[in-house]
């Protein structure tokens, strides 16, 4: 019973020297090694968005486990392109649609003629080409309802707020006559196009972007 006694004491003895060893400071730890001075802690998503402007965007690939993250592009001239572009094609340079239209942005041949491309094919494989093209466009149609943004920007017509980014997705979806026809019937004249997307829809979708980058040109060219 003694030896029992015994042999317990002494491995109690041995843990405990065992735990003072491990938990003694060492004398030749240097704590400036481990100092934080100088790194920004003190930060949040919040202030990563505003450095980085990304946004999540989870995919609908079921082996996709983790959100892929992509550029938010915003109000801007850019985020306005690139939403009409991802409603027309899918953002796709090289598409043609049933109805022979072409591009990024769904371009109609009579169309890049108004802005002097006459060679279908070549727009087609010549993405620098097809962004040209987009703003040239636009310049011209701008041109062409700059009285009717200045008279109807901000007013209400059909339930939809009129914004200029408003009327210029309208007119590349429909032509600058019929968003003129749509603004002046105050939306009675509401055309659509073949797959059944309207002035008034596109008038809506696309309102609130930023267009001032693009200027009124009656003579805009598609020039590389």
């Amino acid at each position: 019973m003694i030896k029992k006694v015994s042999n317990y004491f002494v491995i109690s003895l041995a843990i405990c020297a065992t735990l003072s060893m491990a938990l003694k400071p060492q004398e030749s730890l240097n704590f400036d090694d481990y100092s934080t001075e100088g790194i920004e802690l003190n930060y949040d998503m919040a202030h990563l968005d505003e450095t980085h402007n990304f946004e999540q965007i989870q995919l609908s690939n079921p082996f996709q486990s983790s959100p892929v993250y992509f550029p938010n592009l915003g109000k801007s001239y850019v985020g306005f392109k690139e939403a009409l572009a991802f409603k027309e094609s899918r953002g796709n340079y090289f598409t043609v649609n049933t109805l022979g239209y072409l591009g990024k942005y769904q371009f109609g041949a009579e169309t890049l003629k108004l802005i002097g491309i006459y060679n279908p094919t070549k727009f087609l494989y010549n993405p620098k080409l097809q962004e040209k093209a987009f703003l040239a466009n636009a310049e011209r149609n701008k041109w062409i309802l700059r009285k009717d943004i200045k008279r109807f920007e901000g007013k209400k017509i059909s339930g939809v707020e009129i914004t200029e980014s408003g009327i210029l997705a309208a007119a590349h979806l429909a032509g600058p006559g019929s968003v003129k026809k749509f603004l002046r019937s105050y939306g009675i004249k509401n055309v659509s196009d073949a797959y059944g997307s309207s002035v008034r829809y596109y008038m809506k979708k696309f309102s609130g972007y930023d267009t001032s980058f693009i200027e009124a040109d009656k003579r805009a060219k598609a020039i590389l």
